[in-house]
């Protein structure tokens, strides 16, 4: 894989999700078209650091709850934003050194850095695969795919913080259909996104006008609209919920449900 010529590819003057979050997280790997975004976004909903805090720490208790828990060492992780602390196959490996991982982004920035994703421990693997969640035959069709995963074993499919950047015209429940459909019984879905469950009127209208502004699509779900992702599939306690409530490990301080907006579940595939 072309690291290096990943560079070539980004275009810094248009925001993209990855690098938007990679800002809000503290992160250097942005520019000032993405930081513009961010802040547009920012004005609306100041919380928006909050939210892309507690949804790392939604995956530092997932993974661990998939790997120890459901007996999973195959992850399938779209939409992996920016290399930083707590990368999925540290999580898995730190538990079961076996445990094998596939990224997927479309940001060439990602691909970039992807080599820090790649530094698997010598029992497990990992792969990175440059495709667009919106084509879901681009991820399953890929050879590293293939190479990396035993598609006859039990995957985690990993949505974290991605599916709202998919609007209604391109069939998000669709794509997570086909992606579920790909994987054995046994595997399960993990996903987090953000609503508008706790938005008024007028807070609702002021996100939707600062996305607009920040360049990148986005569509806020209610609760019922998340929940349709999960159709079929079997909820792991405590099914639906706001992400600061998915098996909290330890009390701490929080910011509120209302400030963080952001729904997380697991779930298994029958």
């Amino acid at each position: 894989m072309d690291f290096e010529s990943a560079a070539d590819r980004v275009d810094v003057s248009k925001p993209h999700p990855a690098r938007r979050y990679d800002y809000w997280l503290g992160g250097s790997a942005n520019f000032e078209a993405d930081r513009a975004s961010a802040d547009a976004v920012a004005t609306a909903f100041p919380s928006i650091h909050f939210a892309v805090l507690e949804n790392r720490s939604f995956l530092r208790r997932a993974v661990p709850y998939l790997v120890s828990i459901a007996g999973i060492r195959q992850f399938l992780d779209i939409g992996t934003g920016l290399p930083t602390a707590g990368n999925v196959h540290e999580l898995a490996q730190d538990i079961a050194p076996e445990s094998r991982v596939v990224y997927v982004d479309n940001d060439p920035m990602v691909l970039y850095h992807a080599r820090d994703l790649l530094d698997s421990t010598p029992a497990g693997a990992t792969a990175y695969i440059d495709a667009d969640l919106r084509d879901p035959g681009s991820i399953l069709d890929n050879p590293a795919l293939a190479g990396t995963l035993d598609l006859d074993q039990p995957v985690a499919l990993m949505l974290c913080a991605v599916l709202h950047f998919l609007t209604d015209d391109m069939r998000p429940y669709d794509v997570v259909r086909e992606l579920c459909a790909a994987l054995p019984s046994g595997s399960y879905l993990t996903m987090t996104h953000a609503t508008d469950d706790h938005l008024s009127a007028e807070d609702l209208d002021a996100a939707i006008e600062a996305n607009e502004r920040s360049g990148v699509p986005f569509r806020l779900r209610s609760t019922a609209e998340f929940t349709r992702f999960f159709d079929g599939l079997e909820l792991v306690d405590p099914g639906i919920v706001s992400v600061i409530d998915w098996r909290p490990t330890e009390w701490r301080p929080h910011p509120r449900k209302e400030a963080v907006s952001m729904l997380g579940a697991v779930a298994r595939i029958p």
